[in-house]
């Protein structure tokens, strides 16, 4: 088993992407790369601490290789937004796409070249690939949020433009 990380705006809605393919065995949603040692969703809320909301993934490359998994994370956000995610606009919605190894560093600045070259976008890909640091889970009732409050998880994902962002970039 290897582990993915991806930060791409709400980590709510990060996971229902990656959560029913085939050698995925695990999706935790946590934060990355802030200040604040174990921090609170309240304290990333404030875009103060430096944290990004992330998706940690276990999965098995052998079934399900990181390149798939980079497939499945570009369309999942707009990779020409720096300080965001559609409405939501604080740091802690940053995307990324944070490796664990050299390997998937090199993966994914080639997908990121790729996408770049692909035509797709007028304006630069700005996503960062950055290494990970310490990872903190975040609280049980962010874990798989989706199906424990399935209309709230609707409602925040309408207001929060990721589908609009889908839709324009990449139906």
């Amino acid at each position: 088993m290897e582990k993915a990380t991806f930060a791409g705006g709400c980590f709510w809605c990060m996971v229902t992407p990656f959560e029913e393919q085939p050698g995925i065995h695990g999706i935790i949603s946590g934060y990355m790369g802030g200040t604040v040692e174990n921090p609170t969703y309240e304290q990333v809320l404030t875009g103060e601490t430096g944290h990004l909301e992330v998706v940690q993934i276990t999965y098995d490359p052998d079934i399900f290789p990181y390149e798939r998994l980079l497939e499945l994370y570009w369309p999942q956000i707009d990779p020409t937004d720096a300080i965001g995610q559609g409405n939501d606009r604080t740091s802690q919605y940053r995307a990324a796409i944070l490796y664990h190894t050299e390997q998937q560093r090199e993966l994914a600045e080639q997908s990121k070249v790729d996408l770049q070259q692909s035509g797709r976008f007028e304006q630069p890909i700005v996503t960062a690939i950055e290494p990970v640091s310490v990872f903190y889970p975040a609280e049980e009732y962010h874990q798989n949020f989706h199906k424990k409050d399935p209309k709230y998880y609707k409602e925040s994902r309408m207001y929060s433009g990721r589908d609009e962002i889908i839709n324009k970039y990449w139906k």
